[in-house]
């Protein structure tokens, strides 16, 4: 018996490896989001990158010639704050990673710190070192709360692969012997953050990516459509393997962006 798919009312977009490598612009990505604004279909770009804020995320993509606004971009690091805010309002929160992640914990009204923290924040961070990865460790082991922003091990980067936050995550958590509260994909809570910012039920979005493991999983665990793009992380050569290792099928595969744009125009609905 074949699965009822959801209702299309709105899409989850990932980025990294779905509509960009680095600062390449994979083909046809800014003919896809055009579309979605110029049919008003809704959707928020989500991403486990906590590097960067909406504002930066939204001016990157412009300037790929992929059409954005800072209240499209759903990060990591917003939903992170957010859920750290929830737990103990004004924490005191040590940060291991970049821009992105020590803003948000500042506007969501939680304090940076370098001394005995309630929380180690952790997301990616390309200026990374064995002293930062220490005084993590020793926080941790004091009793702070550990929380990672996502689980990622590798991102596509205009070069190649690069590893991500999951690879610096895996250090502390086995230097910590604790593990961590988890935010990003495959995460229900970035799921929970980025519902409520699109104003729709699970059961109405569809969730876009190129990562079997986080994209696919996240969506499918919260009852979403999902559609895997071809165009990054995962390639026809080694869907099978990714398949297997994330224990879970996409509602769709697509093998390019212009083959994901006439699908969303025969199935969305309002």
């Amino acid at each position: 018996m074949t699965k009822k798919l959801p209702t299309m009312r709105g899409l989850l977009i990932d980025l990294d490896g779905t509509l960009y490598h680095g600062t390449h612009r994979i083909d046809d990505a800014d003919r896809l989001i055009s579309y979605l604004r110029d049919t008003k279909l809704p959707f928020r770009f989500v991403t486990n990158n906590s590097s960067s804020t909406p504002e930066e995320v939204a001016d990157r993509l412009n300037n790929m010639g992929i059409p954005a606004v800072p209240k499209d971009v759903c990060t990591s690091a917003q939903a992170a704050a957010g859920h750290i805010a929830e737990i103990k309002p004004g924490a005191s929160v040590f940060v291991v990673g970049e821009t992105g992640l020590k803003k948000a914990v500042q506007e969501t009204g939680l304090s940076l710190t370098e001394e005995q923290p309630d929380f180690v924040l952790q997301g990616i961070d390309r200026s990374f070192t064995y002293e930062r990865l220490t005084k993590a460790v020793r926080y941790i082991h004091g009793g702070a709360a550990f929380v990672m922003t996502n689980p990622d091990l590798l991102i596509p980067s205009t070069d190649g692969l690069i590893p991500g936050a999951g690879s610096i995550g895996a250090m502390l958590r086995a230097a910590g012997g604790k593990e961590p509260i988890l935010i990003g994909k495959p995460s229900s809570i970035l799921m929970k953050y980025s519902l409520r910012e699109i104003g729709l039920k699970a059961e109405e979005t569809w969730v876009v990516g190129d990562n079997m493991a986080t994209d696919i999983a996240f969506g499918e665990a919260a009852g979403c459509g999902t559609i895997l793009v071809l165009t990054g992380l995962t390639t026809a050569e080694n869907l099978s393997y990714y398949m297997e290792q994330a224990g879970c099928q996409p509602s769709v595969i697509c093998n390019h962006l212009e083959e994901l744009r006439s699908y969303i125009s025969d199935h969305r609905q309002i």
